[in-house]
């Protein structure tokens, strides 16, 4: 499923980016649909956080364009940039609450970093997105005092505070229980189609994040293996994407990160 520039608001075009001499994306090209949730998926260290830091502006490709709504974000300077970021929304992994900051504090930080608003209308705003995620009651609590759960539904606030048009979760299932795992799934889904807004999913979770993906991308080895909704890249014959699907531990993605052989690291104490 490959979306048109006029109805994507996130396009990666031959992108290419690495640490050092390991490459982690090797010219991979894939489109975000407006107004949809796409879930980036795949084995760890496939790439998946990456990109959302591309798109983000904290790293840059080495090769290709990440285009936000047409503008490509690897161009941009610092206030661009910054521009940029406002019209997105960041999940962070495990919430990454300040914990000196109080629940409504943490969620008005946007607010008072990119607007002049008054403390009413700021008010107002983050008792709402509080209210959307069921923790306008909890307000006045630190980081401390709340939940796993919680705590990712407070950061889910944050992230929707500005009001943005790209909203990128990474992992936003992990570590929570059954319960709170549906919770925000169902969130996710509900806040995306409810707000018109993109989402963006990095997730191991394969089946929570099928039942709300619209398409699904599934990274591995620096490329990608499969790309189209959850059905199709289920029906997909990549082994690559069958080793995933499957949680088989033996498949193309090696268990072992590269590096020297054992003969070079060890000599002859291996043989």
């Amino acid at each position: 499923m490959t979306a048109s520039p006029d109805t994507s608001l996130v396009e990666l075009r031959n992108v290419t980016f690495g640490y050092g001499d390991r490459v982690i994306l090797d010219d991979i090209s894939l489109t975000v649909p407006r107004g949809k949730v796409t879930a980036l998926m795949g084995a760890s260290g496939g790439g998946k956080t990456t990109v959302l830091r591309l798109i983000g502006g904290q790293y840059r490709a080495q090769q290709g364009q990440v285009l936000l709504d047409g503008q490509d974000v690897t161009a941009m300077d610092h206030a661009q940039l910054y521009e940029a970021r406002r019209r997105m929304g960041m999940l962070f992994q495990f919430g990454a609450l300040f914990a000196d900051l109080s629940v409504y504090e943490n969620v008005a930080f946007p607010l008072r970093e990119h607007t002049d608003l008054s403390e009413e209308l700021i008010r107002h705003l983050v008792l709402m997105k509080l209210n959307a995620v069921g923790l306008r009651g909890a307000r006045d609590l630190m980081p401390s005092q709340v939940s796993g759960g919680m705590a990712r539904r407070v950061a889910l606030a944050r992230a929707i505070v500005l009001d943005p048009e790209l909203i990128m979760y990474d992992e936003p299932f992990a570590g929570l229980d059954p319960i709170s795992l549906g919770t925000a799934a169902q969130l996710i889904r509900r806040l995306n189609d409810s707000l018109g807004v993109t989402s963006i999913v990095v997730s191991h979770d394969l089946e929570e994040t099928f039942l709300i993906a619209d398409q699904v991308v599934i990274l591995a080895n620096g490329r990608i293996a499969a790309q189209g909704t959850p059905e199709e890249v289920k029906r997909s014959t990549d082994p690559l994407v069958q080793q995933f699907v499957q949680a088989q531990a033996e498949g193309p993605v090696q268990f072992h990160y590269p590096g020297p052989t054992v003969e070079q690291d060890f000599g002859e104490v291996a043989s």
